[in-house]
C-alpha cells in the first residue's frame, strides 16, 4: 500500500511539472532545445530539386585499379588529365550518407560513355577527355569511369536513398580527332565552319570549336555505321547484339537511320536498362530543337517501359526529366532563347527546365529582390516549367564569389532562391576555383578537397551550414517550388507556400538576423498558438502576438510546422 501511495505521489508531481512546462511555453514562446526535427512524408518535386553536380573524374576515387586505360599516359597541362575519380567513388559517398546529409535529392555527373583514347593539344598542354564530353562510343562506358555494373550499382544505391540520377548526355558532337581517334564519316559529321554565334544557322550548323566534329543532327538521310565502330564492336565481341538491337529500334519507331536517331537509341538504352531518372543535355542551342523533342519522346518511352518492368523499385509517378544547357539562357528570357534572327522555345521541345545563367549576376542583390523576381517569373511566364539555378560550374569562367569569400551567403542565395538548385561539387566545402598555372576551365575543375575538411579551420562550419539549409530545402518543396512573400523587413523574414492536390507545405525563413534575442514576424501566415520548429537551432517555438521569439547567436532561422 505504501508503494502504491509513493507511485501515485510521483505521478501527481510529474503531471504537475508537465502542466507547468506547458504554461511556460504558452506565455513565453522561447522553448528549450529538442534533439530532432519532426519527420513527415515529403513528395519529390523536380521544380524544387536540390541537384549535386560533379565531374566524375574529380570527385572520389573508388577504384584506383581503373585509373589508367588506353595508354593515356602522356603528360598533360595542369588539371587536364585523368585523376582517378569514378562511379564507385560516387557510390561510396552515397552509401556514407554524404549527399543525404547535404539534403541532395538528385545527382548529376559528367558523361561516362567511352571517351577518345588520344589527347589534344590546343596550346594548353595535352588534354584527355577526363570531363566526359568527347565521345568515342556512346554504347559503352569508359573504363576510367567504371563499368555498366558500377553504374547500375550507383543508380540502385541512390534510389535506395531516395536520390534521383541525372545522366549528362551529348548529341551535338563527337570527340576531337587525334592520331588514335579518326574522324567519323562525312555522312555523320561536319568539321567546318566553326560557329560564330550571331545567327541560328551559324550556331547550329557548325562546329562548336575547332577540331570538334559536329553531328549532322538536322539530316534525315539514312547512313551506315562507321567502319571503325563496327570493327571495334566486333573486336569486343558484341557486333551482332548491337546490330540486332538497332534493327529492333528502327523497326519499332520507323525513324530513318539518320545520325541523330542512332545516338538517341544509344542514349536511351541507359534508361531502358538502369532506370535513369533524367538527362542533363549538353550544348542544347547547337542542335536543331526538334531533335530534343525526339530525344525526350524516346527517353519517356524508355522510362515508362522500365517502370512497368520494375514496379517494386519505382520511386514515384514523376515523368522522365530533361534539363538543358542553353548557354547564356537567363530566366528573364522566359520561354524563348533569342539567337538574334530567330527565337526558340526549348520548353516546347522536350525540356521541363533550362539551366539559368542569370543567378550569378543577381546574387549580389539583396535577398528580397532576388527571391521576388524568381518567384514572380516562375509563376507567370514560366508557369508549369522551371529553371535550374547555379552560382558556380565547370565551364563558367565568371562564377559568383570565385575566391570563396562568401560561402555562407552562397548557400543562402543558391538554396533559398525559387527554382531548382545546382550545387557544384565543392561549393559546400569552399573548394578553390583559383588554381595556379591552370588555363581556361581547368581552374574550376580541381579534385574535390576532402582533405581540407579535417585540416583547414572553418571548413566544417561551412559544410554544416550547407547541410542545414540543404536538408531544409529537401524537406520542403515550398522552398524551390512554392510562392514567395515577404513577412518582415527588419529583421528580414519571408514565407513560402506550396500546394499540390492534398499536399500542402508552408515554411518561414529569417535571414541576416541579429545575435541573441530576436523577434520574427509571421502574422498572416501562421496564427497565434501555432507550434513551429526552427531546424537551424533545433528549437521549438510557439507563435504569440503574430511573432516568434528566438534566443541564439545564429543569423538564420528555418521554421517549419510541428506535426
Amino acid at each position: 500500500m505504501k508503494n502504491l501511495l509513493t507511485i501515485a505521489l510521483l505521478f501527481f508531481l510529474f503531471a504537475a511539472c508537465e502542466s507547468q512546462k506547458k504554461e511556460v511555453v504558452k506565455d513565453i514562446p522561447i522553448a528549450e532545445n529538442i534533439a530532432v526535427a519532426p519527420e513527415k512524408k515529403v513528395p519529390f518535386v523536380w521544380d524544387g530539386a536540390n541537384i549535386y553536380f560533379l565531374l566524375t573524374d574529380r570527385f572520389n576515387n573508388g577504384n584506383p585499379e581503373n585509373d589508367i586505360n588506353f595508354e593515356r599516359t602522356d603528360s598533360t597541362g595542369v588539371l587536364r588529365g585523368f585523376m582517378g575519380g569514378d562511379l564507385q567513388g560516387i557510390t561510396q559517398k552515397i552509401e556514407e550518407g554524404y549527399f543525404s546529409d547535404l539534403g541532395i535529392n538528385a545527382i548529376w555527373f559528367t558523361p561516362v560513355v567511352e571517351q577518345i583514347h588520344g589527347a589534344t593539344n590546343e596550346g594548353t598542354g595535352n588534354t584527355y577527355g577526363y570531363h566526359g564530353y568527347w565521345t568515342k562510343d556512346w554504347t559503352t562506358l569508359d573504363p576510367n569511369f567504371g563499368t555498366k555494373e558500377n553504374l547500375r550499382e550507383l543508380v540502385e544505391t541512390a534510389h535506395g536513398k531516395g536520390i534521383r540520377i541525372l545522366m549528362d548526355v551529348v548529341l551535338n558532337h563527337t570527340g576531337p580527332v587525334t592520331p588514335k581517334d579518326p574522324v567519323w564519316p562525312k555522312e555523320w559529321v561536319i568539321t567546318d565552319p566553326t560557329c560564330q554565334f550571331t545567327t541560328y544557322e551559324n550556331t547550329t550548323n557548325c562546329t562548336l570549336v575547332d577540331n570538334l566534329p559536329d553531328i549532322l543532327t538536322a539530316s534525315n538521310s539514312a547512313v551506315e555505321l562507321p567502319d571503325a565502330l563496327l570493327a571495334k564492336w566486333k573486336k569486343e565481341g558484341r557486333l551482332s547484339a548491337e546490330l540486332d538491337e538497332l534493327q529492333l529500334f528502327f523497326d519499332r519507331t520507323g525513324y530513318p537511320r539518320a545520325p541523330r536517331f542512332y545516338i538517341i537509341k544509344w542514349l536511351t538504352d541507359y534508361i531502358h536498362e538502369l532506370g535513369i531518372d533524367g538527362f542533363r543535355v549538353d550544348t542544347v542551342k547547337h542542335v536543331n530543337e526538334n531533335a530534343w523533342a525526339e530525344l525526350y519522346k524516346e527517353a519517356s518511352y524508355a522510362f515508362e517501359t522500365w517502370k512497368k518492368k520494375h514496379p517494386n523499385t519505382i520511386l514515384d509517378d514523376n515523368p522522365f526529366y530533361m534539363v538543358g544547357e542553353v548557354y547564356n539562357y537567363g530566366i528573364s528570357g522566359g520561354r524563348e532563347f533569342d539567337f538574334g534572327d530567330k527565337k526558340v522555345n526549348y520548353f516546347d521541345n522536350g525540356f521541363h527546365s533550362l539551366i539559368n545563367f542569370e543567378l550569378k549576376n543577381d546574387a549580389d542583390n539583396d535577398y528580397e529582390t532576388i527571391f521576388t523576381k524568381y518567384s514572380k517569373l516562375l509563376h507567370t511566364s514560366l508557369k508549369d516549367k522551371s529553371v535550374v539555378n547555379y552560382l558556380t560550374s565547370h565551364d563558367d569562367g565568371q562564377p559568383f564569389d570565385q575566391e570563396r569569400k562568401q560561402p555562407m551567403r552562397t548557400a543562402n542565395v543558391l538554396l533559398l532562391t525559387p527554382g531548382a538548385s545546382q550545387v557544384y561539387y565543392g561549393d559546400e566545402t569552399a573548394r578553390s576555383l583559383v588554381i595556379d598555372s591552370t588555363q581556361g576551365d581547368a581552374t574550376l575543375r580541381s579534385y574535390m578537397n576532402w582533405e581540407e575538411l579535417d585540416s583547414l579551420p572553418g571548413k566544417k562550419d561551412i559544410l554544416a551550414h550547407w547541410q542545414k539549409v540543404g536538408q531544409f530545402r529537401n524537406n520542403h518543396p515550398a522552398i524551390g517550388a512554392g510562392k514567395h512573400k515577404r513577412l518582415g523587413k527588419t529583421p528580414y523574414v519571408f514565407s513560402r507556400a506550396y500546394t499540390d492536390g492534398d499536399y500542402k507545405d508552408k515554411v518561414v525563413v529569417g535571414l541576416d538576423l541579429p545575435k541573441g534575442k530576436k523577434s520574427l514576424w509571421v502574422k498572416g501566415f501562421f496564427g497565434d498558438g501555432t507550434k513551429l520548429f526552427d531546424t537551424y537551432s533545433q528549437t521549438e517555438v510557439v507563435v504569440a502576438n503574430g511573432k516568434v521569439l528566438l534566443d541564439n547567436d545564429f543569423d538564420i532561422a528555418l521554421l517549419e510546422l510541428m506535426p
